[in-house]
């Protein structure tokens, strides 16, 4: 699976732990740095941490089962859909003032949106 904004490393750690073979990126490299070594440090050395733009996703790991984004875009990145198994599941934070979280998912006849909650996230950065 892939997660959007690693911060501390924490919620990398518990899917790990659920058994998710996680990709993770954080657009601050301090932070991708930071949770790197606590990460591997606390054994979790099979946890791949990268720093980068979230909006691109991680496309050479790609497909991914499930992606889960920590911040909230304004709009869904396309290429976090496009980076979707089939069957695949994105769960992310959308919108600026107003947000809500949204469950994508693939399916054979394209992808399917369910609204879930109004939600307030931190915007993502990066970009288009």
């Amino acid at each position: 699976m892939l997660e959007v904004g690693t911060g501390s490393g924490y919620q990398a750690a518990v899917l790990a732990t659920l058994g998710a073979e996680v990709y993770t990126i954080e657009i601050v490299e301090s932070l991708a740095t930071s949770a790197r070594a606590t990460l591997a440090r606390l054994g979790y050395g099979t946890i791949r941490v990268r720093h980068g733009d979230g909006y691109r996703g991680w496309p050479e790991a790609a497909p991914f089962a499930a992606i889960v984004v920590t911040a909230a875009p304004p709009e869904v990145p396309p290429a976090l859909l496009a980076q979707l198994a089939p069957g695949g599941r994105l769960v992310i934070p959308v919108g600026a003032a107003d947000q809500e979280l949204q469950v994508h998912e693939r399916a054979a006849d394209g992808v399917r949106v369910r609204r879930v909650i109004p939600v307030r996230f931190v915007p993502m950065t990066g970009g288009p």
